[in-house]
């Protein structure tokens, strides 16, 4: 079975974010950027899968510009046998991305392909369920197990009422919740091997895929610095504050 993994170029998570001054986005200038965290556990759970026997080749795409090679080398270095960059210097947004994707997938015809449930740059939660509704694929979303059968996986999923275990045939979309593994940490002699494995670079075009973004972003601004605490001297002080200043309490 081929595994499809997907890896998106986000801002590090230990990165403290910086809106630029005229509000049209976030300072991207000399600022760290890394695989998607949820995609790295897309990626661990297919390079278990694929040590386990249950797999035989992991295949990680990006979409976006040319810098994502970057990041397709370091899912390389975690496991992944090759990579595919479909490149654009489109805004790119759910929808689009799952169409690049489903693209990829009618090419590959992967048993199985694994997202991130969102990215920590946008946090749509959209792609993954995208894609299966396009590629008419059986989906499974926040997977916290995942157990591959014979033509099934069975997903354990997390909701608001606590763990749902369902399953789906194969080929399926998973998307990844932050418990469905530990990701590893690339060794010296992967990062080296990852420079020597391939990556094939298509453009949107080349898929006959239009990327053209649906949405506009109008304005961007950092959200309002926390007030510094203050002491009360009594219980009757602090319910006015609540009452007057917080409007908490009615």
């Amino acid at each position: 079975m081929k595994v499809l993994v997907t890896a998106k170029r986000v801002v590090d998570y230990n990165v403290s974010i910086r809106v630029l001054g005229d509000n049209s986005g976030v300072d991207l200038n000399n600022v760290k950027m890394s695989v998607n965290p949820f995609d790295e556990i897309g990626i661990e759970e297919a390079v278990r899968l694929k040590e386990a026997g249950k797999a035989e080749e992991v295949v990680v795409v990006s979409v976006g510009s040319s810098a994502c090679q970057e990041q397709i080398r370091t899912c390389l270095a975690l496991g992944a046998d090759r990579g595919i960059l479909v490149e654009t210097d489109e805004d790119m947004q759910p929808l689009a991305i799952a169409k690049a994707l489903k693209a990829i997938v009618d090419k590959e015809e992967p048993g199985l392909i694994i997202a991130g449930k969102q990215a920590i740059d946008s946090d749509n939660s959209q792609t993954g369920q995208m894609l299966a509704a396009l590629a008419g694929l059986s989906q499974a979303t926040f997977a916290s197990v995942l157990e591959i059968g014979d033509g099934t996986a069975d997903v354990t999923r997390e909701v608001d009422g606590g763990l749902e275990v369902i399953s789906v045939k194969l080929p399926a979309v998973i998307t990844t919740d932050l418990r469905l593994n530990e990701p590893r940490y690339a060794s010296l002699p992967n990062i080296m091997k990852a420079k020597k494995k391939p990556i094939d670079i298509f453009t949107p075009e080349d898929l006959g895929v239009d990327v053209t973004p649906r949405v506009k972003t109008l304005k961007v601004t950092p959200p309002d610095e926390r007030q510094a605490g203050i002491i009360v001297e009594t219980v009757e002080e602090l319910v006015d504050k609540l009452k007057n200043e917080a409007k908490v309490i009615s």
